[in-house]
Formats: C-alpha cells, sequence, structure tokens
C-alpha cells in the first residue's frame, strides 16, 4: 500500500507540478469549475425537455438520481470515511496551487465520480448518436483537470471515475428496464 500511495504522490508532482504552462493553466482550471457548465446542463434539460417526450420526467428524474447517488457516496460516505488529506496541503509535496485549497478531504475525488457517473447516464439516454463517448471524454477532461489545479492525487480520481461509472451504469440499468416496461409504456399511454 505504500508503494502505491508513494506512487500517487509521484505521479502527482509530474502532472501538477511537471505539465505546468500556460495554456493547460487557462483551460483547465475554468474547465474543472461547475458554473462553467451551466449552458451545457441547462442545454441537456431542454434537450430532453424537446426530445423525449413522454419519456422526458423520467429521464430527468434518473439524471437527478445519478447525481445525488454519486455525490452522496463520494462526499458524504467515502470520503468521510477514508479522511484522506488533499494534496494541495501536504507542503512536503511542494503543490502548485491554482485554486484555493479545499478544506474537505481528497478521497474520492467528488467532480470524477459526480462527472463520469452524469457522462454514463448520458450516454445512455443519447445512444442513438456515435457522438455520446465524448461524455466521457468530457469527464475525463475535468477529472484529470481536479489533479492538475493540485485538488486531487491520481488515485482519486480514477477511483472517483469508476465509482461514477458503476453509479451510472446502474443508474442507466433501472431507465432501461423502467421505460421498457409494459407498466410504464401502458401508463404513458393512458396519460397521453
Amino acid at each position: 500500500m505504500e508503494a502505491l500511495l508513494s506512487f500517487d504522490e509521484s505521479l502527482f508532482s509530474l502532472i501538477n507540478s511537471g505539465l505546468s504552462n500556460e495554456l493547460f493553466d487557462t483551460l483547465l482550471v475554468p474547465l474543472r469549475h461547475k458554473l462553467t457548465w451551466i449552458p451545457l446542463y441547462l442545454f441537456i434539460l431542454v434537450f430532453i425537455g424537446v426530445n423525449f417526450g413522454n419519456l422526458k420526467g423520467i429521464a430527468i428524474i434518473g439524471l437527478l438520481l445519478t447525481v445525488a447517488l454519486s455525490d452522496t457516496m463520494s462526499s458524504k460516505i467515502i470520503k468521510k470515511s477514508v479522511q484522506r488529506t488533499r494534496p494541495c496541503h501536504i507542503e512536503e509535496l511542494a503543490p502548485v496551487k491554482r485554486i484555493p485549497c479545499s478544506p474537505g478531504y481528497s478521497f474520492t475525488s467528488s467532480h470524477a465520480t459526480n462527472h463520469f457517473a452524469i457522462g454514463t447516464f448520458l450516454m445512455c439516454l443519447f445512444r442513438f448518436t456515435k457522438k455520446r463517448y465524448l461524455f466521457l471524454v468530457w469527464a475525463g477532461l475535468i477529472a484529470f483537470a481536479q489533479v492538475y489545479v493540485g485538488a486531487h492525487y491520481p488515485l482519486d480520481v480514477i477511483c472517483g471515475a469508476l465509482l461514477g461509472l458503476l453509479i451510472g451504469g446502474l443508474t442507466s440499468r433501472a431507465y432501461l428496464t423502467l421505460t421498457n416496461s409494459e407498466f410504464i409504456k401502458n401508463t404513458l399511454r393512458e396519460v397521453t
């Protein structure tokens, strides 16, 4: 375990300080900020509202449930159980602090967990397009940015990504099962 944590710290230093450059500073710092993505979130909600007909309510509830589950698992359960100190608080690492250092814990990265969960669920919703895999690229860039800005270790975002994929996969499966059930189809027919 000690060797793994040592490797994690070395990889953190490589990404956080070894890859320092103006382009990454310009792109990655705002990329990981939640306000940056409000237009995308609004577009997705409007797109679902316009294009999903009778299933829009179920799709939006599924998306909200995905976020609630992923954030609760990462922020409220895992972080509070593991209590790993963020790398930006470890002076021996000499981290480059590109954002204010949060007082919260590091493992798992909630940014990674939430965005991979959302990305996985949206891949399910938008399975009609080949470009749906861009949601995972989007989540991956946000996760990488968390290490670059000094907020998380690589293992924090990798484990967060895996947790997000699992949660997004489970909520996607529940959405598909529910929307393909005869009961829901009959209920939606009666409503319209």
